[in-house]
């Protein structure tokens, strides 16, 4: 017989039944949707992973009381180190103080609402008290106004710099500048506003206000606060000999004698997508065995229902036999319809995990990808399931005898 022939017969043999044919593909479609989705959303946080954790500016690390990704009030193990507080910064930029580096200390609250007259902005506004050194080590600019300055942080002016969502929210007719707004309760006058800077997964850069962290201490407490501190390098020839001597004086700022261990974490932006890169291959794992299982189970799926199809189209198979068909031409016949099983499997289960997964990234404001290399993996992975579990279906149609098939009721 002519393949197309063939081709045409296996399709139509699959729409006698759709609702048998649409069940035995779900198998197919749930294995191949929570591959794709898993890999469609990995990749696109990695694709925008440099601004993601742009955060930091180049040639620059961090001190914190907690690894990144564990906030506050987490683990016990970090809960329970000593705070960085503000006496150990003033000690470790002492001993520091000849080495050229900017270093910035960076206290947080994001439980803000900032008022101006009749407007107000949600209670989500990240407070930040620092210094002068802020925009430096965070890779932020002004956009109107001025930066913070020494002499603010000295004498814990109450002036802040505001991020571009809380301009818009609270000034959307006129300049910020020299305006008196409240956060908290407490008065600032706005000195600067921020270039806008967009998110990272999922949380807004232009949603903070920054004061002198003097000015925070003051009005908002430094008891339970742990400051990190964030260091810039001169320049990448030197990083990694900064980095040394930087831990190296905040252990003895923080008291830590030669044979304690560290009680405080340190990254960089090259650190935390490692990190990073470490999960996304972990979490590829764990979705790549859950997937195989899954088609694998589909896989003897779409046998059992080929096999059931074999007995009851029996006849069929005898009188194509007996106006001339060759075994080959029912194998072939039954090899295709397994085949297309498996294809619309794998087609509905990439359009779903491309939406789902792009979803994910839109969400975490990521820029959205389409896969093709796992998608091309996932049709050849589903087309040889579908020809792999097909051939024992396949092999028994045409091995039935042809007298015997016709006699069948």
């Amino acid at each position: 017989m002519k393949a197309w022939e063939l081709v045409k017969m296996a399709w139509n043999a699959m729409g006698m039944n759709k609702l048998r044919s649409a069940l035995t593909t779900s198998g197919i479609a749930i294995g191949i949707f929570s591959i794709i989705s898993v890999m469609t959303a990995i990749s696109a946080l990695e694709n925008s992973i440099e601004t993601g954790l742009s955060f930091l500016g180049s040639n620059t690390f961090q001190f914190s009381k907690y690894p990144s990704g564990i906030e506050i009030g987490g683990d016990e193990k970090y809960r329970n180190r000593r705070n960085i507080d503000y006496q150990t910064y003033t000690r470790f930029v002492g001993l520091m103080q000849d080495e050229g580096e900017v270093i910035c200390p960076k206290v947080f609250d994001n439980s803000m609402q900032a008022v101006f007259e009749n407007k107000k902005t949600n209670p989500n506004v990240e407070l930040r008290g620092t210094t002068q050194d802020f925009l430096a080590v965070n890779n932020f600019r002004i956009s109107d106004g001025r930066n913070l300055s020494a002499e603010d942080v000295e004498f814990s002016r109450s002036v802040c710099v505001l991020g571009q969502q809380i301009v818009q929210r609270l000034f959307p007719q006129g300049p910020a500048i020299g305006k008196t707004i409240r956060l908290n309760g407490k008065h600032y006058r706005v000195i600067g506003t921020l270039a806008e800077k967009g998110s990272n997964f999922g949380g807004s850069e232009d949603n903070i206000a920054l004061i002198p962290i003097t000015e925070f201490f003051e009005n908002y407490g430094s008891r339970e606060r742990s400051l990190n501190i964030a260091i810039e390098a001169e320049n990448q020839m030197v990083y990694e000999r900064t980095m040394g001597m930087a831990m190296g004086a905040f252990r003895i700022a923080r008291g830590l004698r030669p044979e304690d261990p560290n009680d405080f974490e340190i990254y960089s932006n090259d650190s935390l997508a490692g990190a990073f890169r470490s999960i996304a291959t972990t979490v590829r794992i764990g979705a790549f065995i859950v997937s195989a299982i899954a088609l694998v189970a589909a896989g003897v799926g779409i046998m059992n229902i080929m096999l059931v199809s074999v007995t009851e189209r029996a006849k069929e198979i005898g009188i194509r036999r007996s106006l001339g068909a060759r075994q080959s031409d029912i194998r072939m016949q039954f090899l295709l319809e397994a085949l297309f099983l498996s294809l619309l499997g794998a087609v509905a289960g990439i359009a779903l995990g491309v939406v789902a997964g792009d979803g994910l990234a839109l969400w975490l404001q990521a820029a959205v990808v389409f896969p093709v290399g796992w998608a091309i993996i996932g049709v050849l992975v589903c087309s040889a399931i579908g020809v792999g579990f097909g051939l024992y279906p396949a092999h028994k149609a045409a091995s039935l005898d042809p007298i015997e098939a016709l006699r069948y009721e």
